[in-house]
């Protein structure tokens, strides 16, 4: 099967009410009460430092610099990996579990990670933090491409009314951004950052070539550009079926291919996503992607300091 999942308050803008007749199921671990901790140690040339990574699945502790693959059913991955850069170990840590109440919630961050080896590497890159459907391909082997290391989405046939979670919001006020892929000069981007949630429905074919191609069912892109006050609970946004280039929510950012995203094909090869054009608004879809990220910009670019928190992510139907 194409893209098999093999790794083991008030309203806004954009928001809608809940009626009474209308059901809403939680995803898997989408109450991110429970958490993978992983023990990393890293090279003794960049100091030897074990690292706490975090992965959202059923409680369990992994010693040991173990490629990760998703447990007990989790559909969960995030922005949390382990790489190994001419042969040096390193950690990337931006998604952390933390306290809630008598639970738990995803903090996600956006940070500058540095790796510096006098005449190997000397590396400093913005890393958002970021918590989605699918899984990642360990280690990482450099900062080239990252995309190409995510399988992105997973298979999914239904057609959800909405998307609902809590969320807190922290948005850094500075009105340009951080782009540092750790090999180029640093620069800066124009435009303030904003947290994001992105979920798009796709029907996904594969061609006999293996090149994977998708129309777009389903959407819902929500951005924040101001910190909330506090948690705001059970916001519930708007799938939007078909062509929405006509409809009033629309924005540039819900554009076809906004990114390259990429799956795993029926070859076992990791290949980019060609998202082709809208789907019939009847259309039913072969997959979901759903990210949560701190940094709205793509890869290496956003504001240090941004904070994303999310908690009882679930589907309306």
């Amino acid at each position: 099967m194409l893209g098999l999942f093999l790794c083991q308050g008030s309203w806004a803008a954009g928001e809608r009410e809940q009626t009474s007749d209308e059901k809403v199921v939680p995803f898997l671990y989408g109450d991110m009460d429970q958490w993978v901790v992983r023990e990393i140690s890293e090279s003794a040339i960049i100091g030897g430092e074990t690292k706490l990574l975090y992965e959202i699945a059923p409680h369990d502790t992994i010693k040991g610099n173990i490629p990760y693959a998703n447990k007990g059913g989790s559909p969960w991955a995030n922005s949390n990996v382990m790489a190994k850069v001419a042969g040096i170990v390193k950690t990337n840590v931006s998604v952390f579990p933390e306290r809630r109440g008598t639970g738990w919630c995803a903090r996600m961050e956006t940070r500058m990670e540095k790796v510096k080896v006098f005449g190997i590497v000397d590396i400093e890159v913005v890393a958002a933090g970021s918590v989605f459907l699918g899984c990642i391909h360990e280690p990482i082997k450099g900062t080239k491409n990252p995309q190409s290391m995510l399988l992105s989405g997973i298979p999914f046939t239904k057609r959800p009314k909405a998307l609902q979670f809590d969320y807190k919001v922290k948005v850094m006020p500075e009105h340009k951004r951080v782009r540092s892929t750790g090999f180029s000069r640093k620069t800066t981007v124009p435009g303030q950052d904003s947290v994001a949630v992105v979920l798009f429905l796709q029907k996904r074919w594969e061609d006999k070539d293996g090149n994977v191609f998708c129309k777009r069912v389903g959407t819902m892109v929500q951005r924040y550009a101001q910190s909330s006050n506090g948690w705001v609970n059970n916001v519930t946004y708007p799938i939007l079926y078909g062509d929405i280039t006509k409809d009033s929510a629309y924005k540039d950012y819900m554009r076809i291919q906004v990114e390259e995203r990429y799956t795993t094909n029926s070859k076992g090869e990791s290949v980019p996503i060609h998202e082709v054009g809208w789907a019939d608004k009847n259309e039913t879809p072969t997959h979901m992607i759903l990210q949560f990220v701190s940094s709205h910009g793509g890869a290496y670019i956003g504001s240090p300091g941004n904070t994303f928190w999310i908690d009882n992510v679930k589907l309306v139907y």
